[in-house]
């Protein structure tokens, strides 16, 4: 049998639903997989594959993005649909269909069921939420719910892993039955038969169908219906003023955590990767390029990007925490109104948000938007939000100037400033993007929200390592070979014994210096003789105004492939030969007292504020200039991207300095 006809017969099993239902955690349950969840719609933007073995059968699972109906408003419920029907190239229309439905929103959730039992595929239907219904003090009557639908319906609690074995079982039951849906009216006598063509086509009719197999179901608790806690919380955070106030003190505390709680981590990376450096450099040392390239360019470059790992798993454990509490999905409602002013509306929330991580899956996450100028619009200004990669420059600058003459306080609040300045900056410019360019219109916002839960922490935990593994990932290939090339071009050409000799005896005739202090100036006089230090100079009149010598300069276009490799390359251009006690304490030390030609420190607060300020709004990424580009299916946005946050970003750092002079 060939590969191609094997995968053929490996039956195809579909997981479809509203958004929120529990798809992917059902998903991941079924598969061992770990894919993203969260507690608000859009986290699913593709369809996902993944495959699970039963009693010696394989059998691929498909997880598609959540949908409201087989009618689709938004990309990624047309990706939704169209991986149900099989359409698209090289797509298989799936054997059997696992309707996901929420128990805690039947009604809603069965409107759509309606319409796929009129596409007569085979159907089972996976019962998710079924113990928050009983801890409301109602219940579900399960076999009355599957004659009315006409297929067998199992009850699931996917994150505990509860009913997984039991749909195994009727997976294996419908693969070979084929158990295709008749929609039944509840009556006093017998289920009345539902006319399916009807049914499919008539919005009312479905409607009616679906609330009156919800109320016929549900056997709900005596008494008084009681406010439930969620209601009550709500009353509070989604509040039009105490609201937005409450979601700007939980930043806060999450970015101030961020940089308090990662500290004594941070110090026992730098002890680490400083021990290493110290004990090779001696081995080394008969070859002194060789020792330059493995302490100041391979372990200078990773061990610079490493220690910032704490602040991102700390970053991510708190973003995971509010989705899993359900939280985010109200930061979306609240952003609905500030969102409208420049003609978008909450949905948006969800891939800006996501850009916090990443901007690629923020600007994939753009398909909820549920027509193309708002989604274009979503699309321009994600990468404005301070995406992970960006948190090393912001700690490095901080713990240079910032902490060390404002205190951790001030510390704390630049980092949260920094942050909150990318989404501040992008309601103007997505205001001219929507109303000025794209002439878009404000669509209405619909949203569920999600009673509040604990967070799932098996998905917390998941959300916090792929993260991390990407990060490390990138340490370990782009900015090592960044790093190595960075090197390359500050060590070369390399200053024979005569011409450091020469330099040595300038620098002392014309200054009383200690010997450590003439070697840091031969080595600055190495560096800037290099082909890299040649190229900044040549490029430091543009950035001069700016507050930026040829080194920052060299730093910042050097990160333009990825913002990852600017640490490392600031700290090859900054501490070249400095010692080797620790990288992160190295580049921080040699950046406090990097000054300029006549000798006036060069990391002010005003060039502290305005390098951080530059790289918070700079398009310093080809990844996600390519996915714009995949994403609009034209090279003319990501270029317009690129020439516009960069002159943001220089515009943004020129203010900064030029704010300093004037009033500071």
């Amino acid at each position: 049998m060939s590969p191609d006809s094997l995968a053929i017969s490996t039956p195809l099993i579909a997981l479809v639903g509203n958004p929120n239902a529990g798809k992917t955690t059902l998903f991941n349950a079924l598969t061992g997989s770990h894919q993203k969840v969260g507690n608000y719609p859009g986290v699913t933007v593709e369809k996902v594959t993944g495959r699970a073995t039963r009693g010696g059968t394989e059998m691929d699972f498909l997880d598609v993005p959540g949908m409201y109906s087989l009618d689709p408003v938004s990309e990624d419920e047309r990706v939704a649909v169209e991986a149900l029907l099989g359409v698209g190239q090289d797509a298989r229309k799936p054997d059997l269909v696992i309707c996901v439905i929420d128990a805690t929103n039947l009604e809603r959730n069965l409107y759509m069921f309606a319409q796929i039992a009129g596409l007569r595929v085979p159907c089972l239907v996976a019962l998710t939420m079924v113990d928050r219904v009983t801890a409301s003090g109602q219940s579900v009557d399960l076999n009355l719910l599957s004659s009315l639908v006409g297929v067998q319906v199992v009850p699931i609690v996917g994150h505990k892993d509860r009913g997984i074995d039991e749909l195994f079982e009727a997976i294996a039951v419908a693969l070979h039955d084929k158990p295709v849906p008749s929609l039944s009216r509840p009556s006093e006598a017998a289920p009345e038969p539902v006319d399916l063509h009807r049914i499919g086509e008539d919005v009312s009719a479905r409607f009616e169908w679906s609330s009156q197999v919800s109320n016929a179901v549900i056997r709900r608790a005596e008494g008084i219906a009681k406010r439930s806690t969620t209601d009550k919380i709500d009353s509070i955070l989604t509040n039009r003023v105490f609201g937005f106030v409450i979601f700007v003190a939980f930043m806060y505390v999450v970015f101030q955590s961020i940089y308090t709680f990662s500290k004594p981590i941070q110090d026992g990376i730098t002890a680490g990767f400083g021990k290493v450096s110290n004990f090779l450099s001696p081995h080394l040392a008969g070859v002194p390029a060789l020792r330059s390239l493995v302490t100041d360019g391979i372990i200078g470059g990773v061990g610079g990007v490493l220690v910032f790992l704490p602040q991102i798993v700390i970053l991510f454990f708190f973003i995971a925490v509010l989705e899993g509490t359900g939280y985010l999905a109200r930061a979306a409602f609240l952003m609905d109104r500030l969102l409208g002013w420049c003609g978008l509306n909450g949905r948006a929330f969800i891939p800006l948000l996501s850009s916090f991580a990443c901007a690629i899956p923020g600007i994939m996450s753009a398909r909820v938007m549920p027509d193309p100028k708002s989604r274009l619009a979503t699309i321009m200004v994600a990468p404005l939000m301070s995406c992970s990669a960006r948190l090393p420059v912001y700690i490095v600058v901080i713990g240079t100037l910032i902490e060390p003459k404002y205190g951790a306080f001030w510390a704390g609040f630049t980092l949260f400033a920094m942050h909150f300045l990318g989404l501040l900056v992008a309601i103007p410019v997505v205001y001219i993007f929507n109303r000025k360019i794209f002439r878009g219109t404000r669509l209405p916002f619909l949203l569920e929200l999600p009673p509040y839960q604990w967070p799932k922490w098996r998905d917390v935990w998941i959300a916090m390592y792929i993260r991390a593994r990407i990060f490390v990932q990138t340490a370990g290939t782009i900015i090592v070979a960044m790093s190595v090339v960075i090197w390359a071009l500050s060590y070369f050409p390399h200053g024979s014994t005569a011409d450091r000799t020469r330099w040595e005896e300038e620098i002392r005739a014309n200054h009383d210096l200690p010997d450590s202090t003439v070697e840091q100036f031969v080595e600055q006089r190495q560096l800037a003789n290099s082909v890299l230090g040649r190229f900044g100079k040549a490029i430091e009149p543009a950035f001069v105004p700016l507050g930026f010598d040829w080194r920052i300069t060299t730093s910042i276009l050097a990160a333009f492939p990825a913002r990852e490799t600017v640490v490392p390359s600031m700290g090859i251009l900054f501490s070249l030969g400095a010692g080797q006690e620790g990288e992160s304490k190295i580049l921080q030390h040699a950046m406090a007292d990097a000054k300029w030609p006549d000798g006036r420190p060069l990391f002010n607060l005003a060039t502290s504020i305005g390098l951080m300020v530059f790289f918070a709004l700079c398009a310093q990424c080809f990844s996600t200039l390519a996915t714009v580009r995949r994403e609009t299916n034209s090279v003319k946005w990501p270029v317009v991207m690129f020439v516009y946050m960069t002159a943001l970003a220089y515009i943004g750092a020129l203010i900064v300095q030029l704010g300093f002079r004037w009033f500071g």
